[in-house]
């Protein structure tokens, strides 16, 4: 992860720099027509040409998303994972009320901005519902211990609002219209078919033969059909890959979210993401390049919308969802999550770049709203910043 932090935030630094000192090359760059993509019609009903932009958004993160979305199925399905049976209360409340504070403050001080929505910023409400999983945990990293309770919170709610907000964000802004979601049948068929085929069978073999169909090959195939079909349906191409993860075998333990020593496991799901972690690497670089390019002359109100929603109605939301969390759980918090932990991953949640800089050509008109927003996102990984002044000691 410290890994992926360092290619993600070089090249949102070499963007930053490229996008200020020569804005037309740069734009002329991420925009370059590499190929049309009219035989896709099929699929699109407006095709878009390949570019570096969408080259990047739609055919290489979903191999990241795939990344954290194993995590959370993980953290669901294994037995003691962090989100088995009553764990689940307290991050998926923390998640849903930042998600909820978010939009609250984002269509409130939207309307108070522009009350005729000339700008079209009451369409913009998906943008901040993501987080950023990966410089969150470089930024928590340094707050908490590796096996600390209050890291797992954190990361389990930043993937569960990246992975929401991305499927809000087709919901709501699909293309093609809603008819079009009948192609999720697709990514259904394809995780049921080599589920039954070939990872039901995978469980009760002699090892012998297991190794035999321990193939990955039919996992891969069952992931490009899922991708074809998201695709389909509208929804964003980041999402491809998800649908396929339930049916893909995998170990009945694990060491915890993003663990070195899961390379010890061998099962099919760990195998394919150890298989992606440098092509991700690489991939990350790749977005922050052709994404991160942030023009510091593009202050305007969209700017500071995006860094009130992120800095006050995601951070409050968040801590209202533990609140009530608590109150459900007998007001019982584990017990290395106390009031300065709290606050630390409130402040964390603040903070939002990778998931959200996806969403806004879509949830927002280009332009100037788009790179004043964009702006505003770069602005908030100063959270980061802010949640390294708070103390590290005991949590209570």
């Amino acid at each position: 992860m410290q890994r992926f932090a360092t290619s993600l935030l070089l090249g949102i630094a070499v963007a930053a720099v490229w996008v200020n000192m020569d804005p037309a090359s740069y734009y002329d760059m991420i925009e370059w027509r590499i190929l049309d993509l009219n035989i896709l019609g099929f699929f699109w009903p407006d095709p878009p040409s390949l570019t570096p932009l969408n080259l990047v958004a739609e055919l290489l993160i979903p191999f990241f998303m795939f990344l954290i979305g194993k995590e959370l199925w993980e953290a669901v399905v294994i037995e003691r994972g962090a989100l088995a049976g009553r764990q689940a209360i307290l991050p998926v409340a923390g998640a849903v009320g930042a998600m909820i504070g978010a939009v609250i403050v984002w269509r409130v001080l939207g309307w108070m901005m522009d009350p005729s929505d000339e700008t079209s910023l009451s369409t913009g409400w998906p943008v901040p519902l993501g987080g950023d999983v990966v410089l969150v945990y470089l930024f928590g990293r340094l707050g908490f211990d590796r096996r600390s309770t209050a890291l797992h919170l954190l990361m389990l709610v930043v993937i569960g609002m990246d992975i929401s907000g991305l499927i809000l964000l087709g919901l709501t802004h699909p293309n093609g219209g809603l008819l079009r979601l009948s192609w999720l049948i697709l990514p259904l068929l394809a995780s049921l078919a080599v589920w039954w085929f070939h990872a039901r069978a995978h469980q009760d073999m002699a090892e012998r033969v297991k190794r035999r169909h321990a193939a990955l090959w039919p996992y891969i195939a069952a992931g490009l059909v899922s991708y074809l079909g998201v695709l389909a349906a509208g929804l964003p191409g980041a999402l491809g890959l998800l649908p396929v993860i339930p049916a893909i075998a995998h170990a009945d333990r694990s060491f915890g979210l993003f663990a070195a020593a899961e390379e010890l496991l061998h099962d099919p799901l760990n195998r394919l993401s150890h298989a992606l972690i440098h092509p991700i690497t690489g991939i990350l670089f790749i977005f922050g390049l052709t994404r991160g390019g942030f023009d510091l002359m593009a202050f305007a109100p969209p700017t500071l919308l995006v860094l009130f929603t992120y800095w006050l109605g995601k951070p409050i939301g968040f801590l209202l969802g533990c609140l009530i969390a608590g109150r459900i759980a007998g007001g019982q918090m584990p017990p290395d999550i106390g009031t300065i932990a709290l606050i630390r991953i409130a402040v964390l949640i603040g903070l939002g770049f990778t998931v959200p800089v996806l969403a806004l050509d879509t949830a927002l008109q280009g332009g100037e709203v788009a790179e004043a927003a964009r702006l505003g996102l770069a602005l908030t990984l100063g959270a980061g910043l802010i949640s390294l002044l708070l103390p590290r000691g005991p949590s209570r």
